[in-house]
């Protein structure tokens, strides 16, 4: 393994691409049931070699993206020849500015072809999901150095069978449990193929965990439902995939403070008084330290795939890298193994259900002219990569 710590920024393909036209996300937004429809998103199909030169000179050694599933399975096992040559180039490119690359497979799209026939509800998905990853290996295996099978497969399977937020918009806790297995099931099955095909490969997942707390912490109920949560979103799934991780990506945004009241009974989340983000989302980096603490027990690297916030103005981005990564420094010193951190985003993007609003880039995106603009935060992260550097 390469001992240089990995300092980035992430992207995904639906977010930034634009025009993914054979996926259900596209669908649902073709139906109405998007606040706004993706469209050219961010153009980065057709920029991405902008964007990785703006990113190498920004001081980013890697680069975290996703590979779009409906763009290279067009139909069951009908294989789209363009769009490995399209990602070739991506990949290529990222050779060019000596970028590290981490590859996602899945980051919450699906090809309709998939979708229609039951997504990740069908028994058959898992060795669908293998098989494609088995053939991007074969096709562009030489040119990935990280692979991340499944993006946040907790968010995908609670914010699209539990919340119904996502499509299919379904709640269902049968679905859910269901559609939890199944991707434990497609990230061991394509770990498997991954590493059929390319034994030194280095194979994990992005998981998000959040940052639980009890509202008070001598109260025994309060405890008791901060750790069957913690359990459940953070821990489950990686119990479930067990053995078949060489690394595991960290996704990172909040902290939750969890609180039960007896008369009435109820379990809720505190309201949060601290600051947030755009979005409305804690900022609080000691989160951080937390969820990589409790990672120890797995005994394996760590790299933070994902840790940003909203800041349209990016009056708190700064600080709030500044501070996320001395949380990653603290727990470093506590005996964690953590090898690189990507912000997110490297890019304005498209934010699913919250549309365009949002903004998650280091670099500002105007929608209109595709017109990209680094922002002060992200000289402040470069400085602090070369700082780190030096060392």
């Amino acid at each position: 393994m390469m001992s240089t710590f990995l300092y980035g920024a992430a992207t995904s393909a639906h977010k930034v691409e634009g025009y993914n036209i054979h996926n259900d996300w596209w669908a649902w937004e073709k139906a109405g049931l998007s606040v706004v429809e993706s469209g050219a998103a961010a153009d980065h199909y057709n920029r991405f070699a902008e964007d990785f030169a703006l990113a190498k000179g920004l001081g980013h050694n890697a680069h975290r993206l996703s590979l779009e599933w409906s763009r290279l399975e067009l139909a069951p096992g009908k294989w789209n020849q363009a769009a490995f040559d399209h990602y070739r180039e991506v990949l290529q490119e990222l050779k060019r500015q000596e970028l590290v690359s981490f590859v996602t497979l899945h980051h919450f799209t699906n090809p309709v072809w998939l979708a229609k026939r039951g997504g990740w509800q069908d028994k058959k998905t898992p060795a669908l999901f293998a098989r494609y990853a088995k053939k991007v290996a074969q096709e562009l295996g030489e040119l990935v150095d990280f692979w991340v099978t499944i993006n946040e497969p907790m968010v995908y399977a609670t914010q699209s069978y539990w919340r119904a937020k996502w499509p299919p918009q379904q709640r269902s806790v049968v679905a859910l449990n269901k559609v939890v297995r199944n991707l434990a099931l497609g990230h061991r099955q394509a770990y498997a193929a991954i590493h059929d095909t390319i034994p030194e490969a280095q194979v994990g997942l992005a998981k998000h965990l959040i940052a639980y707390v009890p509202e008070h912490r001598n109260q025994f109920g309060d405890r008791l439902v901060t750790s069957v949560q913690d359990w459940w979103f953070n821990h489950r799934f990686l119990a479930l995939t067990r053995g078949a991780h060489d690394f595991i990506g960290v996704n990172f945004y909040f902290t939750v403070q969890k609180r039960v009241r007896l008369i009435p009974w109820q379990i809720s989340d505190v309201p949060w008084t601290g600051p947030t983000s755009d979005l409305g989302w804690p900022l609080r980096a000691e989160g951080l330290t937390q969820v990589l603490l409790h990672l120890k027990r797995y005994g394996l690297p760590i790299y933070i795939t994902e840790n940003g916030l909203a800041d349209a103005k990016d009056t708190r981005r700064a600080d709030f890298i500044r501070d996320h990564l001395r949380a990653v420094e603290t727990a470093q010193k506590q005996g964690v193994n953590i090898r690189g951190y990507f912000h997110w985003s490297l890019l304005d993007n498209f934010e699913w259900a919250d549309g365009f609003d949002p903004r998650f880039g280091l670099i500002e995106v105007d929608y209109e002219t595709q017109q990209r603009t680094p922002r002060p935060s992200a000289y402040v992260y470069k400085a602090i990569i070369e700082q780190a550097q030096t060392l």
